[in-house]
């Protein structure tokens, strides 16, 4: 919903802000009065294309502000996330733009720069105009299809055909990736082969490089305590026979001295005695350090074999995994992926077999879901048909026919939104054919048809509503007509905001609010004024489109009996 409107310095307007509401808003005035410089407004905060000459005279640029209330599940916030611009669903939506007066043109979203096709996309989504010399929104087919399904209350039979199409969609990749294997089956086969066998004797286990890398660094550790150990057994060679050769010389020659005479107590006896006593614990020591070493070299369980063996097994996975271009760790798992690969090769003829069933199975569920959808939307379409043509003749438009056209796509071009392409047509002359909206009406015509269709789709249309203004819709018409105009856009109202351009005083007593616009001032300071009126004013100025120059009592009366009815 659009909720304000901020103009600077736009033909016209020097300065002007508006607060809008809900409901059916008119906005009357004489005629060049600026009503349309509102709309210009409008149109360039929305995408609208810029012209230098929009900047009010002396001004050095003209800028606009309109700023909406979007829902949060409007599309819009779709696109400001499509776009990487920042939002709050919880926020006002602001759409801004500026002329400066050498017609260069800038435009912001929520005060960030961003381009006009932005604004314009966004516009799209916002707002929806219907007038005598441009209408957008039905005029583009691509809504129509849409508008029907939500008058049909189609949505679940939509989502349906959505969904057997994706089905679909999801059989045909599946059978195409299935095609696909079987046509590189044979070139892949005989290679993928080779290298599991190769890996199949290899038989890379899980963890395997880890406990090799360990086993071989504490062998090789072992290796060389062990080289250690040996040069330290070596230092004892020859010693312990050394030792007891002087043990017994020592012996020897203190039995010489006991024969020569000498007592035990002799001094020579003694040290003799101390000293074979002294060498003898050496001897014994020896003996014992000797087999200390023995003891430790025991304890490394070192084979030169088992060495060489775990270097070769090592050097063996990381040949194959850099031959094959993964790490040693993924050894295992590349096994099992090249045999399950083998396995589907194997496999594959009659899985694509399968896949092609599976295909042909959706491709059916999908062609009768559709095809239920094309007979349920062409009975929608006949009774919207129906309900526009009865309201085309209080519009004075009783001549003219209208239709929604349901024509079956090719096969190829279905998709998943179903077989049909849909277009609202209309015949204004009798005998004349049947052609789409915009290649067939008037401006007038096209105007009150789309009101006429409007109507008739009020209350059935699903999501966020765009703001949609008419203008002057009523052009040409009066009396009868132009209150069953004022009707339909009351109707419209209940159930989004409209915004009426009208000279028609049966129009502009349906409004919920009224804005009445003038010039004011004289010469260079002429001006566009927008006055929002109270009950009181509105009755003057319906009173005034009633009598013209002179408003007299009967022409109140009048306006209080429309305002009324």
């Amino acid at each position: 919903m659009l909720i304000g409107l901020w103009i600077r310095d736009v033909v016209l307007i020097e300065a002007l802000d508006l607060s809008i509401g809900p409901g059916l808003t008119a906005l009357t005035g004489e005629t060049g009065a600026g009503k349309s410089i509102i709309l210009d407004a409008l149109g360039l905060a929305t995408g609208a294309r810029a012209d230098a000459g929009l900047v009010r005279r002396g001004a050095n640029q003209a800028a606009v502000s309109a700023i909406f209330a979007p829902g949060p599940e409007h599309p819009v916030w779709d696109i400001l996330e499509e776009k990487g611009l920042s939002y709050a669903k919880d926020e006002d939506l602001v759409l801004r733009r500026t002329v400066a007066a050498d017609g260069r043109s800038r435009a912001f979203v929520n005060d960030q720069a961003t381009s006009v096709g932005v604004l314009r996309e966004l516009g799209e989504q916002l707002i929806e105009v219907h007038g005598q010399h441009e209408t957008v929104g039905l005029l583009d087919t691509r809504t129509h299809r849409g508008l029907l399904d939500a008058y049909g209350t189609l949505g679940p039979m939509a989502r349906a055909v959505a969904g057997r199409w994706a089905d679909w969609r999801a059989a045909r990749t599946r059978a195409q990736e299935l095609r696909d294997i079987v046509g590189r089956a044979a070139a892949e086969a005989e290679e993928l082969s080779l290298r599991l066998a190769e890996l199949d004797r290899l038989d890379p286990q899980e963890g395997e490089e880890t406990r090799l890398a360990e086993a071989r660094a504490i062998l090789g550790a072992s290796e060389k305590a062990l080289s250690d150990i040996a040069d330290a057994r070596g230092a004892f060679d020859g010693l312990s026979s050394r030792l007891a050769q002087a043990v017994r010389a020592l012996e020897h020659a203190r039995s010489r001295a006991v024969q020569a005479g000498a007592g035990e107590e002799s001094p020579a006896v003694a040290r003799l005695t101390a000293a074979s006593a002294a060498v003898d614990r050496v001897f014994s020591e020896v003996q014992e350090a000797e087999a200390a070493v023995d003891l430790a070299a025991e304890a490394f369980d070192f084979r030169a074999d088992e060495l060489e063996k775990t270097e070769e097994r090592l050097f063996e996975l990381r040949g194959m995994a850099r031959k094959l271009q993964v790490s040693v760790e993924e050894l295992p798992g590349l096994r099992v992926r090249f045999a399950e690969k083998l396995r589907a090769m194997e496999s594959s003829e009659d899985d694509l077999k399968a896949a092609d069933a599976a295909v042909s199975a959706a491709r059916s569920a999908y062609l009768d879901a559709a095809a239920q959808l094309t007979l349920a939307r062409r009975a929608a379409g006949d009774r919207l048909a129906q309900a526009v043509e009865a309201e085309l003749a209080p519009l004075k438009l009783d001549k003219a026919r209208f239709r929604v056209a349901v024509d079956a796509l090719p096969e190829d071009k279905a998709g998943p939104t179903g077989q049909d392409r849909i277009a609202f047509e209309v015949a204004t002359n009798p005998g004349a054919p049947f052609g789409e909206l915009g290649a067939i009406a008037s401006g007038g015509e096209l105007a009150r048809l789309a009101l006429a269709l409007k109507a008739s789709l009020a209350g059935r249309a699903q999501g966020a509503q765009p703001l949609m203004i008419f203008d002057e819709v009523d052009q040409g018409v009066g009396g009868a007509v132009a209150d069953a105009v004022g009707l339909r856009l009351r109707k419209l109202a209940s159930s989004a905001q409209v915004l009426v351009v009208t000279h028609s005083p049966q129009v502009a007593a349906r409004g919920d609010a009224h804005w009445r616009i003038a010039k004011a001032g004289d010469g260079e300071r002429l001006r566009t004024a927008v006055e929002p009126l109270s009950p009181a004013d509105r009755e003057e100025e319906i009173a005034r489109m009633l009598a013209g120059a002179e408003i007299t009592d009967a022409a109140r009366a009048a306006a209080r009996a429309l305002m009324h009815a």
